[in-house]
């Protein structure tokens, strides 16, 4: 594939933290893409929750269902645009390897309990410390080793840090755009991610196709669409293929805008892209907006129903409880947790104890610990 000028070809990458000789048919984004998938990390965001626990079903997104979504998602667009699909493919896989238990709320309540402490909890941050220290696969380096642009795009693809705040990154050129590949991430992510919530909550019959056609007037065009050249479909069917629609329509604009944007700006090179004011990816306004009120909907009549809430607030109940337990009793981790918290802050290292954790693993700690059986009803 012949790449844009703006992608970032592998033979410009900044390299790895320690030198490895190539691989005789793997790009180093291939590789990287590679050790994403065979850490322990990624496999353990398959017992991590999206929005559904497993208490309502198995067959609802879990963490690495969704990455593999947005993976997919993200190799498209990328190809689309001409752009590096490895590199795109390997920052999908990793996007979300930082996440502790409990999706979202598990990440407000780690950063609100580390606060006290004069910390925070960040999950890019955390997934940048995964693939530079946790994960312990090799005998010649700590972490995973993965090139400057994969590391980088960890840590950026969401959102910028001010370096002044956040003196530890200073290597990651804070006063940068990231590459193309990197700024598609959060925006295949949300593609990924609107519409798969959709699908959950209708399944899980907490929302239905009257309610998302009232209020998302982007699906119920899309809808209507199904129900006038299939009037005798059935509802599911029409309904899947309305969200079909509604992704394609949200990645075409993603291509369509991105690709006019770059074009707009005069980008000739990577180097162009890093020195604009303002990142490139994104829907045009019209979708922006759509985008928006399909996330509106979202949050008012799902991530907040009360089914969902009363779910998410004994799940978080359980991890500050046992984020508490832990400071008072660190000889109750495993050793290596124990030893460390002699050397490191406490509290830090509890955190990433209990940031590693799968929901499940938390809860049995839990009862374990606290034998409090009417939290680990959760699960």
């Amino acid at each position: 594939m012949v790449l844009a000028s703006y992608a970032m070809d592998v033979a410009r990458s900044r390299g790895r933290c320690y030198p490895e000789p190539p691989h005789p048919y793997r790009s180093d984004y291939a590789r990287d893409r590679d050790r994403v998938i065979h850490s322990r990390a990624f496999r353990r965001l398959e017992a991590k929750t999206q929005v559904f626990t497993t208490r309502y079903s198995d067959h609802f997104r879990n963490r690495l269902t969704h990455t593999i979504e947005v993976a997919q998602i993200a190799r498209t667009v990328a190809g689309a645009l001409g752009l590096n699909t490895e590199l795109a493919e390997a920052l999908a896989l990793v996007h979300d390897i930082g996440h502790p238990p409990f999706g979202h709320a598990g990440e407000r309540k780690l950063d609100e309990l580390m606060r006290p402490h004069g910390d925070r909890f960040d999950h890019n941050l955390h997934a940048l410390r995964i693939v530079e220290k946790f994960e312990q696969r090799y005998l010649d380096f700590p972490g995973l080793n993965l090139t400057f642009e994969v590391r980088e795009g960890i840590v950026k693809h969401s959102r910028s840090y001010d370096a002044a705040q956040f003196p530890e990154l200073s290597d990651y050129l804070l006063d940068q755009r990231t590459p193309l590949e990197a700024q598609l991430i959060d925006f295949v992510d949300e593609i990924a991610y609107n519409t798969a919530d959709l699908d959950d909550g209708c399944e899980a019959k907490l929302l239905d196709i009257d309610m998302i056609c009232f209020d998302v007037p982007l699906f119920a065009e899309l809808y209507g669409e199904v129900e006038r050249s299939h009037p005798q479909g059935r509802d599911k069917l029409r309904f899947n293929e309305g969200l079909k629609r509604m992704l394609d329509r949200l990645a075409t604009d993603l291509i369509e805008n991105t690709h006019a944007e770059a074009a707009a700006s005069g980008v000739k090179s990577v180097e162009d892209v890093r020195r604009l004011p303002r990142r490139l990816a994104g829907f045009s306004p019209q979708v922006t907006a759509e985008n928006a009120t399909l996330k509106k909907f979202l949050l008012d009549r799902l991530y907040d129903h009360p089914a969902i809430v009363m779910d998410r607030e004994r799940s978080v109940a359980a991890l500050a409880q046992l984020f508490e337990f832990y400071l008072d009793h660190p000889e109750a981790m495993p050793k290596f947790y124990t030893e460390l918290a002699q050397r490191a802050p406490r509290h830090r290292v509890v955190c990433d104890y209990i940031a590693g954790m799968t929901d499940h693993f938390l809860l049995r700690q839990h009862l374990d610990l606290l034998g409090t059986s009417s939290v680990s009803a959760a699960s």
